[in-house]
């Protein structure tokens, strides 16, 4: 039985994307607190967008508890950053912050420059930052929305592949996330929806062109998540009920995701590649 209750959240809303999770009420569970690694990922380095908070926080925790040193680019969360760094560290592994806009190619660069300067190699991508605009009908949606939202959810994470790609070993895995929406679409976040379903064109696609160099590349297809992008996306109201129209009647904790990417990172999952996995609260998908 899961120790996570089927509950309201209390009416809130965030101005400003993507949104902290320092302000949130209740704060996302993004680690157990009796969590023991099981060395999968002893001395490998994962570099994880997104990792300031969120999903993104607590794979960088569980990675650290695995044993890997992590490379975390954020937009400008600084605060939340410095909380997952000291998580981190807690766990006895190292932890680089760069902040900056996975929009622009350049920074993408920079920060795989940065992580190789800092730790010399890199393992893991973990491709997970993403932006979303809920609107009430596509004629809502400005030319300046639907750019920027593939900008950071789609060509964001080519960029990032593509100047890490020259690091990775045979071994080394790429995992980006996707989203239920890829799968049931969602109404008001047609764009977002449709960045999605790129990302698991994308992440088949990589997988059987990185298949001659034993790079996995694989993803995951969170459905509903308490993390920062939830209040700084929907109204109060919306907020209070985010998940409930789930099978299992909740929205899930960060906590709840990460053992997927832990998983997908590591030996335990080295014949697998081009394949999406779904903790989504029972909601019934195509693969």
């Amino acid at each position: 039985m899961s120790e996570f209750k089927k509950e309201q959240f209390p009416k809130q809303h965030q101005d400003e994307q993507p949104g902290k999770e320092c302000k949130m009420n209740p704060a996302p569970v993004y680690k157990r607190e009796d969590g023991v690694g099981c060395n999968k990922l002893t001395d490998k380095v994962a570099l994880i967008t997104g990792g300031d908070s969120g999903i993104g926080r607590t794979v960088a925790i569980a990675f650290a508890q695995e044993g890997a040193d992590v490379s975390i680019v954020y937009y400008n969360e600084q605060f939340d950053a410095e909380k997952t760094k000291s998580e981190v560290e807690e766990l006895g592994r190292r932890c680089l912050l760069i902040s900056g806009d996975i929009a622009e190619e350049s920074f993408c660069k920079y920060a795989v420059d940065e992580t190789i300067d800092k730790f010399k190699k890199l393992d893991i991508l973990v491709n997970n930052a993403a932006e979303q605009h809920p609107q009430e009908s596509i004629e809502d949606i400005s030319q300046e929305q639907l750019e920027r939202t593939f900008k950071t959810n789609v060509f964001g994470m080519f960029y990032m592949t593509k100047y890490a790609l020259k690091h990775l070993k045979p071994g080394s895995s790429i995992i980006n996330t996707t989203s239920v929406t890829a799968y049931i679409g969602n109404p008001s976040l047609i764009d977002y929806s449709a960045t999605k379903g790129a990302i698991v064109a994308f992440t088949r696609s990589l997988s059987k062109a990185l298949l001659d160099i034993e790079v996995r590349v694989n993803a995951v297809a969170p459905g509903p998540v308490w993390t920062p992008l939830i209040p700084s996306s929907f109204s109060a109201e919306k907020v209070q009920h985010f998940g409930a129209n789930y099978p299992m009647q909740r929205a899930g904790q960060p906590v709840e995701i990460a053992p997927s990417y832990v998983f997908l990172a590591s030996e335990d999952a080295s014949f697998i590649s081009g394949q999406v996995l779904h903790p989504n609260g029972g909601e019934i998908v195509g693969s």
